[in-house]
């Protein structure tokens, strides 16, 4: 079942979304693969710190972050990845790797890639390692209010 926290804002938010289900998977690839989803339209969800302050940075599951571009882009001069030890403690209603994109929810703020953009739809991980949610990303982007940059 999706993390109650995500299944209850989107519900009070009248967002029509798809919950999928699939066999339990662990990295983004086999994720994608377990759900029937290309791996580009399929979000992973990585936490980062920048500039010391714990974000979210949310890209398609097929790339990776490419961090002395993603620094040039919002002009930090330090960002560097979070261990899962640092993060654990602010799901408690996630399986652990398998936080939803939604860091207005958690106090963090929100930088998407800018492929993720692009698409009409967004499917990521909905608080367990075998759920996904699949919702326009317009609707997405109107609740998060993500920071749209290039950092793959």
């Amino acid at each position: 079942m999706p993390s109650r926290k995500i299944k209850e804002f989107l519900d009070n938010q009248a967002v029509k979304y798809v919950n999928i289900s699939h066999s339990p998977a662990y990295t983004a690839q086999e994720i994608a693969q377990s759900a029937h989803i290309h791996g580009k339209e399929l979000a992973k969800t990585i936490i980062v710190f920048i500039e010391g302050k714990m974000a979210m940075a949310v890209l398609p599951a097929v790339y990776s972050i490419d961090f002395d571009y993603f620094r040039k882009e919002i002009g930090a001069k330090k960002i560097e990845l979070a261990s899962e030890q640092q993060f654990r403690d602010i799901f408690p209603d996630c399986e652990l790797g398998s936080m939803p994109p939604f860091g207005n929810l958690y106090g963090m703020e929100v930088y998407v890639d800018k492929h993720l953009a692009e698409d009409e739809e967004i499917a990521f991980n909905a608080g367990s390692l075998s759920e996904l949610i699949r919702m326009s990303y317009r609707d997405f982007e109107r609740l998060v209010k993500p920071k749209v940059v290039r950092f793959t």
